[in-house]
């Protein structure tokens, strides 16, 4: 009797622990995995089969799992700076939860697991792309002639568009995309608006990663562009756009936002407008304090 309430007591108690799983979500990380012996997978998609088993499994059992994306590249790089062997499974683990806390993980929902991965892939893209956005704004340093801080000036100042245009849009849901033209890399930032009794609605997370993204493209004067989409029920969804320069956003006009839209930016060939929308010319947002920085 004791022996059974022992098992029960440790069953539930195994239930509590929280548990995570690094995924190889593609075949190239998973070959770079191959050279260790004690990985013990030959094929791509048997190995993504058994992770989907094991998920369910302990989503059966009452189990939380998060599940994290394993970038072999950086565990080699960590398994040296720890001095730890990489061909050892505990090495693995402890990898992947010391990174699940900190890197793109998401919390296993029931949902097929390639729908899991392309979340885990887009959060790893934005994530990326904010701390790259960060670093651009952080290299700009102090004004020459004033001695304030060009990137922060820059986010104060995308941080009052982006309010301007959600309080100037029509009630609905907006989806707002921003894009900066590199060199060296292209950065695109996305943002949802919702109404809610409360006000707006939005992602923190996403709206720092979007105002970021916006800063960067102020404080190097574009090129890039925003636009928004916005969509109420029984009516037709309606688009804005701007143009990003150094001192705010260049409205378009309603032949500007139509071109943007159907216009393939790789071939320039003209692509038939959507039906039930509305190409709409875009609200002034003249930057009524542009800030020490708008000179440049």
């Amino acid at each position: 009797m004791a022996y059974t309430d022992h098992r029960t007591l440790r069953r539930a108690l195994r239930r509590e622990i929280a548990g995570t799983i690094g995924v190889l979500t593609d075949e190239h990380d998973f070959r770079a995995m191959r050279r260790y012996d004690s990985f013990v997978f030959d094929d791509h998609a048997t190995y993504l089969k058994h992770v989907e088993a094991v998920l369910r499994t302990r989503a059966l059992q009452g189990s939380h799992t998060t599940v994290a994306l394993f970038d072999p590249e950086e565990y080699a790089h960590w398994c040296a700076h720890h001095g730890l062997d990489p061909d050892h499974p505990v090495s693995r683990t402890r990898f992947t939860a010391e990174h699940a806390a900190t890197g793109p993980a998401v919390p296993y929902d029931g949902r097929p697991l390639t729908d899991l991965m392309n979340t885990l892939v887009d959060e790893a893209v934005r994530r990326a792309t904010w701390e790259y956005a960060t670093t651009l704004l952080a290299r700009l340093g102090p004004c020459a002639s004033c001695g304030e801080d060009l990137g922060h000036a820059a986010f104060a100042r995308a941080s009052r568009l982006v309010s301007r245009i959600l309080d100037s849009a029509p009630p609905g849901h907006r989806h707002l995309v921003v894009s900066v033209s590199g060199p060296p890399e292209s950065l695109v930032a996305v943002l949802h608006a919702d109404d809610t009794d409360d006000g707006v609605h939005i992602d923190e997370t996403e709206a720092l990663e979007f105002t970021t993204v916006l800063a960067v493209g102020l404080a190097n004067s574009g090129p890039g562009g925003l636009v928004m989409r916005t969509s109420t029920p029984g009516a037709p969804d309606r688009i804005h756009g701007w143009r990003i320069r150094s001192n705010g956003l260049l409205p378009l006009t309603a032949g500007e936002v139509f071109d943007a839209y159907c216009t393939d930016t790789e071939t320039g060939e003209i692509i038939p407008p959507e039906s039930n929308v509305d190409y709409c010319a875009s609200p002034d947002l003249t930057d009524t304090d542009p800030g020490p920085d708008h000179h440049h």
